[in-house]
């Protein structure tokens, strides 16, 4: 397929205060989630003026990006859209058709396999391409967990937290790993049929790459921001829980890389920045976080590459020599029964 644009789909998120609610609606549309829930968590968004930084950081990874083509010498329009938030996708999609696109590859902020983090994209590519008409063709880009250049930026990201912990305390310092929280039951359905754990297998083995990257042989993988009813099994344990643990064992510094996050969104800042570390601060523990990769000059190299590798069709680069990890092809639709929607309750 020629290709003529990049479409960078993400999350969304709110930009002032009163997008706060009407963005929390949208992401839980049809889970059932008690508006005191959903109180609950505006008010996180409230201590930072009613803004989350996923849209700020989007567009200064567009602008990397189109730095990167240019530099390259990759002639193709970048636009920007989101699945719950201005820009919305169905909105970027039908100003591509106006601009004359035909066809665009996908890029998700997401590395991941599972619903959420890689069929939901399609599920979004379609829902945009059924709402505009005559719209271009789109091809969503494979997932990225295991690409040496996300692992080298992690990598770093890993060593600059090292680096700005106490001389005393950095040689004992536990690096722990942390992704987005999912049920377990979303996890067992992640991959394709006769299969499961999709994406908890790739947490952890991006981890161990990076780990290994950096030199360090033990380290631990936790699960931050979970949102479910407390009777339904997430995958654990929490980070918080898990500072706890490390405490009673007399551990007294901490790296905590927020692996399964391209951005520092709303869920990093909060959940590790503030809750993560006021936890760590009553133990006296030293804690640092390691910077989430979409800063990193080596993302927009990374983005680059994956369009390059789509156009020439060449053999996926990966620095995983584990096998059946997910997509390794560009624009390979979902098989029935992969990565199957979560129930909800």
């Amino acid at each position: 397929m020629a290709v003529d644009a990049l479409l960078l789909l993400s999350f969304g998120g709110p930009e002032r205060p009163e997008d706060v609610m009407p963005f929390l609606e949208n992401v839980t549309r049809g889970r059932g989630v008690p508006p005191e829930r959903l109180a609950e968590v505006a008010e996180h968004y409230m201590h930072f003026g009613g803004v989350s930084p996923i849209n700020a950081l989007n567009r200064d990874m567009i602008k990397a990006i189109e730095a990167e083509f240019a530099t390259r010498g990759i002639e193709l329009p970048v636009y920007f859209g989101n699945r719950n938030w201005h820009p919305m996708v169905e909105e970027t999609v039908e100003r591509m058709r106006a601009d004359g696109v035909r066809s665009a590859l996908v890029f998700p902020t997401s590395a991941w396999g599972g619903y959420s983090g890689c069929r939901q994209y399609h599920e979004d590519i379609a829902r945009a391409r059924a709402a505009v008409a005559d719209a271009p063709q789109l091809v969503k880009l494979r997932q990225f967990f295991d690409h040496p250049l996300f692992i080298a930026a992690v990598a770093d990201g890993i060593r600059a937290a090292l680096g700005a912990l106490p001389d005393d305390r950095r040689d004992r310092a536990r690096l722990v790993f942390t992704a987005h929280s999912i049920p377990v039951s979303a996890d067992n359905a992640s991959g394709p049929p006769g299969e499961s754990g999709l994406y908890s297998a790739q947490v952890a083995e991006a981890a161990r790459l990076a780990a290994a990257a950096v030199g360090i042989d033990e380290f631990d993988v936790v699960w931050q921001s979970r949102s479910g009813p407390p009777q339904v099994p997430w995958l654990e344990p929490d980070i918080v829980d898990h500072l706890d643990a490390l405490h009673e064992r007399g551990v007294n510094a901490v790296v905590v890389c927020p692996v399964g996050f391209v951005s520092d969104h709303l869920e990093v800042i909060w959940d590790l920045d503030n809750e993560a570390k006021a936890r760590a601060d009553e133990y006296g523990m030293a804690f640092a976080r390691a910077a989430t990769p979409g800063t990193d000059p080596r993302f927009a190299e990374m983005v680059a590459a994956l369009v390059e590798e789509y156009r020439s069709g060449a053999e996926p680069v990966r620095s995983s020599v584990m096998t059946a990890l997910g997509c390794t092809t560009n624009g390979a639709p979902c098989v029935p029964g992969c990565c199957e929607p979560p129930a909800r309750r």
